[in-house]
This record gives structure tokens, C-alpha cells and sequence, in this order.
């Protein structure tokens, strides 16, 4: 019966990928901009907003790109990163590709972000990084096929000529001269209307399995009473009624979920505001059956109650399969 449960929910949520609710906006972004100016950042945080991200893109590709992802893949955000490596004639066929975007997908679904920054500023981070600007290591232009040899000022001058299709048809611009990363996700947070969410996993395991090596805290539960050591409460796990009738007696463990539930009521708030998405609390007892189990359960059900708006909690047992 369990097995039937578990791949009717997986099969539940197969169809909510092929088939996303209609409250689900779709939200496609062609994210551009000038080299060294952070298109790439902004995809990346894109990304931890929950953008399906995709970067250099030929724009010819992205109708395709985009038919692919929402059509066929039911993904419903979508961040497309196009910039001057794009051949030239992509480049000046831009306006029909964004007028067909919006034909096919609605006005408000498609928008183009245009990502920029000083010129001292870019000229700054290239220095800084001792990377060549992409129009510095080609020596033929393609516009007029004769050999080129562009300084940094040079080649950012030429950029901002060839992006100016992508540039007039901005919704969006967000110039990073003076924003670290914190201040940029803030910004586009901002622009494309989404708040920051943060994923809480709590985790339970057994240490005779080894301790997860990628949680952010573990507690150590193997002090409280064991029910495994109760013949009768061997097969069973910390989720099962007799188990939690098991622990009512020893007001340890309440007290022991008490704190953890504290420190994690306390604490983990504040990683909104350090643009944190994921944070792992683990549970450990002996064998990840029993104690463990029942305390990462708890937790569960008063974090989700507990914490603000935007932040989901969800348990998980990594040594089920062994139970």
C-alpha cells in the first residue's frame, strides 16, 4: 500500500510538470547585456529564484528554446541569456523575434532584461579579472568582413552599437555600477515582482550510516530513550502512534524538541535576509528509525506553522529505505 502511495503522489506530481496550474504565471526572460556588466550573475540568480537558465544562446534558438520549455516541458520560468556572441545577423533580426515571443506567449509573459554598467566600471573589472572582452578576441568583423583590432574602450564602444537592438526594446534595465550581488538580487527581486524563498530540509539520519556532509546544522538526538531496545517497538518507526505513545512518557524528548524547535524559530529567518534558498537541519540518532525520525516529524509540523511567508519546510528520512 505504501509503494501504490508513493507512485500515484510521483505520478501526481509528473502531471503538475506537464500540466502547471493556471495561477502559475509564465515568465519568460531574454536577459542581455554588455560584457563584464553581470548578465551572467543575474542568470544565476534567476536561477535561485527558480528560472529554468539557459546562457548563450543563439538567438535564433531561443523561439525554439522557449517552445521546447514551456510546450513540451511545461516549465512556466524561463530566463534565456543572449549577448554579443550571437552572430551579427541574429542580432539585427532581434525586434521580429521578440514581436513573435509575445505573439505566441502573451505581452506580459515575455520581457527583456538589458543588463549594463559604467564604462569606467566594466573597463575596472576587466582589468581586474584579466579576461578579454569577446570583441577583442575576434579579428574580423562581420559586418564588413575586414580585420579589426579593438583596445577594451574600443570593443565596449562597438558593443553598445551591435546590442542596441536587444537595448531599445528593454522592459527592464538594471545598471550594477555600484550594486553588489545582495543589492542586485534585491534589484531584480524587485523588477520581476518575486520575494525571496527559502527551502528549510530537515533531515533525519542515522549516524552508523555516516553524517550527512552537507547539512548546515546536525543535532544529536542518541541521548534520549531508544525505543528500539522495546522488543514490541523494533518494526515500527517514528512515525507510527506507539512509538509517539513511547516518548509521551519521557519528558526529555519533548523538552529536547523544544529547544531545537527554539533555536530553529530564532535562527533560521535570518537566512532571508543573507540570500540563502536552502538550509539542511539534520537529526540524528543511532540508526535513523526511531528518535530521529519522530523529532525531524515535529519539527516539521511546527516550523510550518512557525515561519514566515515564503519559506517552505520540508522532512525527510534518508535511511528509509533501510528501515
Amino acid at each position: 500500500m505504501e509503494q501504490h502511495n508513493s507512485n500515484q503522489h510521483s505520478e501526481q506530481a509528473s502531471e503538475q510538470v506537464r500540466r502547471p496550474a493556471a495561477a502559475d504565471a509564465l515568465s519568460i526572460l531574454v536577459v542581455s547585456g554588455r560584457s563584464g556588466s553581470g548578465k551572467t550573475s543575474v542568470l544565476n540568480i534567476l536561477e535561485d529564484l527558480g528560472y529554468y537558465s539557459i546562457d548563450n544562446l543563439p538567438l535564433s534558438l531561443v523561439p525554439q528554446a522557449a517552445h521546447k520549455l514551456v510546450m513540451e516541458s511545461g516549465i512556466r520560468r524561463i530566463a534565456l541569456g543572449v549577448d554579443i556572441r550571437t552572430p551579427r545577423a541574429d542580432l539585427s533580426n532581434f525586434a521580429e523575434t521578440y514581436e513573435a515571443l509575445k505573439t505566441t506567449y502573451g505581452k506580459q509573459a515575455v520581457k527583456v532584461v538589458y543588463v549594463t554598467a559604467q564604462e569606467h566600471t566594466l573597463i575596472a573589472r576587466f582589468n581586474a579579472t584579466r579576461r578579454v572582452h569577446p570583441l577583442m578576441s575576434q579579428d574580423v568583423d562581420s559586418d564588413n568582413a575586414r580585420h579589426i583590432a579593438f583596445n577594451l574602450p574600443a570593443a565596449i564602444k562597438r558593443e553598445i552599437e551591435l546590442l542596441e537592438p536587444i537595448a531599445g526594446h528593454a522592459d527592464i534595465r538594471v545598471d550594477t555600477s555600484s550594486l553588489n550581488i545582495h543589492q542586485l538580487k534585491d534589484s531584480l527581486r524587485a523588477h520581476i515582482g518575486m520575494d525571496n524563498q527559502i527551502v528549510i530540509n530537515l533531515l533525519s539520519f542515522g549516524f552508523k550510516y555516516g553524517s550527512p556532509i552537507d547539512a548546515d546544522f546536525v543535532f544529536d538526538v542518541r541521548v534520549l530513550p531508544n525505543p528500539h531496545w522495546n522488543p514490541e517497538l523494533r518494526a515500527a518507526t517514528g512515525l507510527n502512534a506507539e512509538v509517539a505513545t513511547f516518548f509521551a512518557d519521557y519528558p526529555e524528548v519533548a523538552e529536547m524538541t523544544d529547544d531545537i524547535d527554539q533555536f530553529l524559530t530564532r535562527w533560521l529567518p535570518e537566512f532571508l535576509h543573507n540570500n540563502r534558498h536552502t538550509v539542511t537541519v539534520a537529526i540524528g540518532c543511532t540508526g535513523g528509525k526511531h528518535r530521529s525520525v519522530f523529532i525531524t516529524d515535529a519539527l516539521q509540523r511546527r516550523l510550518a506553522q512557525s515561519m514566515p511567508a515564503g519559506v517552505k519546510v520540508l522532512a525527510k528520512h534518508r535511511e528509509k529505505s533501510r528501515w
